[in-house]
């Protein structure tokens, strides 16, 4: 029989996870189907409920319940538990198991693809909801020179680097200073073609400016290049994170180099 699973959102109509996904199938041979499924606002646990009782083997969870998915899921990962959110879900045993992805999805995008290993940089990462907790453990670990948070209300900032420890500094965007080489945006300023209020000195040189949101060229992306950084959109970590997804379902780790490569070409 083949396996069931799911991408669970609202929107989910734009999104790229079941291509994907239907792509890792084909080039490991596993016998799966992978489709998207838009939950109501306020029906997600049931939605997740009703995939489990048609035989659901795992799912992909998206905006906007990334968090409520972590409540749901009753074992977790060390690094969901860290990131207080769930984007990868397995089923078994009527057991639910959340897991998240993200942050390995980001750092594997930077290293294998970009050339761009975080250790030893300075890192500053906008932002300080879901998005940007999920990746700091993984950027850590690379063991960067420093990793900065900064975040439109400051206290938010605070709050999200004390969960780290004190190898994470916070600030609010107006007191920002120094250089970085890498600067990650995990804002949804993008989402609203909006640009964080940064400073024109903000990017080290040939530092790297990496944005979460995929298949736009976002404002703060073009703040960058105005700046001297080099530029990279979130697509790697769109495929990397769903490779890992995959692994943690299927024990079997795809090659994601020719599915990124697919994906930029179709977007050309």
């Amino acid at each position: 029989m083949t396996d069931r699973y799911a991408v669970f959102g609202h929107p989910i109509a734009h999104s790229k996870s079941p291509a994907i996904h239907a792509a890792f199938a084909r080039q490991t041979g596993q016998d799966l189907h992978y489709e998207a499924i838009l939950a109501p606002l306020d029906g997600f646990s049931a939605s997740i409920a009703a995939f489990m009782a048609a035989g659901g083997r795992g799912a992909n969870v998206t905006v906007p319940f990334k968090e409520e998915a972590f409540r749901l899921a009753r074992r977790l990962s060390a690094r969901a538990e860290r990131a207080g959110a769930v984007n990868t879900l397995s089923f078994g045993g009527g057991e639910i198991f959340g897991d998240n992805t993200d942050g390995a999805g980001l750092v594997a995008d930077l290293v294998r693809n970009r050339q761009r290993d975080p250790a030893g940089a300075r890192i500053l990462l906008l932002g300080a909801g879901g998005a940007a907790r999920g990746v700091i453990e993984p950027l850590l670990d690379r063991k960067p020179a420093g990793l900065v948070v900064a975040n439109r209300t400051p206290g938010r900032a605070r709050e999200l680097a004390g969960l780290f420890g004190p190898g994470v500094a916070a600030c609010g965007f107006g007191d920002l200073e120094g250089r970085f080489d890498l600067v990650v945006n995990a804002t949804a300023a993008s989402l609203a073609g909006e640009l964080p209020p940064l400073p024109a000195d903000l990017f080290a040189p040939g530092a790297l400016a990496y944005d979460m949101m995929y298949g736009r060229d976002t404002p703060f992306l073009a703040f960058a290049r105005t700046h001297g950084a080099a530029t990279a959109d979130g697509l790697g970590m769109l495929v990397e994170q769903a490779a890992e997804a995959f692994f943690v379902w299927r024990g079997v780790r795809p090659d994601t180099a020719p599915v990124i490569a697919r994906l930029q070409a179709d977007a050309c």
